[in-house]
C-alpha cells in the first residue's frame, strides 16, 4: 500500500466542493438578520398596512382598506401640525445647547490636574440615572411646593408667587428640555474626550509657535479636527430629541393644553388614549420618514474641515 502523502491530501480538499466567499458572512449574520427582522422589518411592514385600513385593538375584526384617507386625514389635521412644531421646537431648543455644552465640558475636563478623573466621573453620573428617576426628581423640583420655589421664596420673601413649571404653556416645555440637556450632557462629553485626547499634542505646539493661544488655539485647531464628532453629536442628539417621549410621559402628559405634546407621543396617545391603531401608524410613519431624513443627513455633511 503505497504511503498517504500530503499532495494526495491537498488534492483530495481541491476535489471537496467550496461554498461561495460571500456566503459564510452572511450564515454568521443570519441569527442576528432574523432577530432583526421579527423585531423591527415585520413591525414596520405591518404598521405600513394597517396605515391603509381603519383598525382599532379588535384583532380579530377584518381588515377594511380605505386607501388613502388616512394618509389625507394626516395631512389635514391640525394638532399634527401642532405636535410637529413642538417637536421641531423641542429639537432646536435641545441639540444646540447640548452640543455647546457637551463640548465644553470636554475641554474643560482634557487637562491632567489632580482629581480630574473624579470631575469627569461627577459630570458623567447623570448618564448613570434612570430617566423615570430623573422624571420624577425634576418634578419634585419644578413643583410648586417643590426645592426650586422653595430656594425663590426663601430668597425673594413673602411677596414671591410659586411658578407652575410644568403647569404653564409657557414653561412646560423648556423645563421638559432641561431633563434631556442635563441627561445628555455627560453621554456627549465623553464622545467629545474621546475626539480631543486624539488630536496630537504637536499640532497645539505648532499653533502655539504660530502666535495660536487661548480661544484661537480651538477654533483654529480643536474645532475643525473635532468636526465629524461635532456632526456625529449634532444627528444623534437631534434624532433623540425627535423621538423623545418618556420626559413627556413622566412629566406632563402632553399638557398643559398640548405644549409639550410631541410626535411620539401623539402615536402613542392616537394607538392608546384614542384606539386608533391605523391613524397612529400612519403618524409613526411621518415620524419614520422625519428620522430618516436626519439619518441621512449626517452623510450628507462633510467628513471633515481643513485646519485655518
Amino acid at each position: 500500500m503505497a504511503p498517504f502523502s500530503a499532495a494526495d491530501s491537498a488534492a483530495d480538499r481541491a476535489e471537496e466542493p467550496q461554498s461561495p466567499p460571500w456566503l459564510v458572512p452572511w450564515l454568521f449574520m443570519a441569527p442576528a438578520l432574523a432577530l432583526l427582522a421579527l423585531s423591527v422589518l415585520l413591525p414596520a411592514a405591518m404598521a405600513l398596512l394597517l396605515s391603509f385600513t381603519s383598525s382599532g385593538l379588535d384583532v380579530d375584526a377584518p381588515l377594511q382598506f380605505i386607501g388613502l384617507a388616512n394618509l389625507r386625514r394626516l395631512l389635514g389635521d391640525p394638532m399634527m401640525a401642532r405636535v410637529t412644531l413642538t417637536t421641531f421646537f423641542y429639537l432646536v431648543g435641545v441639540v444646540p445647547p447640548i452640543v455647546l455644552g457637551s463640548l465644553a465640558l470636554a475641554v474643560l475636563v482634557n487637562r491632567r490636574l489632580p482629581g480630574i478623573h473624579l470631575l469627569r466621573a461627577a459630570f458623567y453620573t447623570p448618564v448613570l440615572v434612570s430617566l423615570v428617576v430623573a422624571a420624577i426628581a425634576f418634578r419634585w423640583l419644578y413643583a410648586e411646593n417643590g426645592l426650586i420655589n422653595g430656594w425663590l421664596g426663601a430668597l425673594l420673601g413673602p411677596a414671591f408667587t410659586p411658578i407652575g413649571f410644568l403647569t404653564s404653556p409657557a414653561l412646560a416645555l423648556p423645563a421638559v428640555m432641561l431633563v434631556t440637556f442635563w441627561k445628555g450632557l455627560g453621554y456627549y462629553m465623553v464622545i467629545f474626550l474621546a475626539g480631543l485626547q486624539g488630536i496630537p499634542t504637536e499640532l497645539y505646539e505648532a499653533a502655539a509657535l504660530d502666535g495660536c493661544e487661548g480661544l484661537s488655539r480651538h477654533r483654529h485647531v480643536t474645532l475643525p479636527l473635532l468636526w465629524p464628532y461635532i456632526t456625529l453629536v449634532a444627528v444623534i442628539s437631534a434624532l433623540g430629541a425627535t423621538k423623545v417621549f418618556d420626559e413627556v410621559f413622566l412629566m406632563t402628559q402632553g399638557g398643559p393644553a398640548d405644549s409639550t405634546r410631541t410626535l411620539v407621543y401623539y402615536v402613542y396617545d392616537q394607538a392608546f388614549g384614542e384606539l386608533e391603531i391605523s391613524y397612529a401608524c400612519t403618524v409613526g410613519l411621518a415620524l419614520f420618514l422625519i428620522v430618516l431624513l436626519l439619518s441621512l443627513l449626517r452623510s450628507a455633511l462633510p467628513a471633515d474641515r481643513p485646519l485655518g
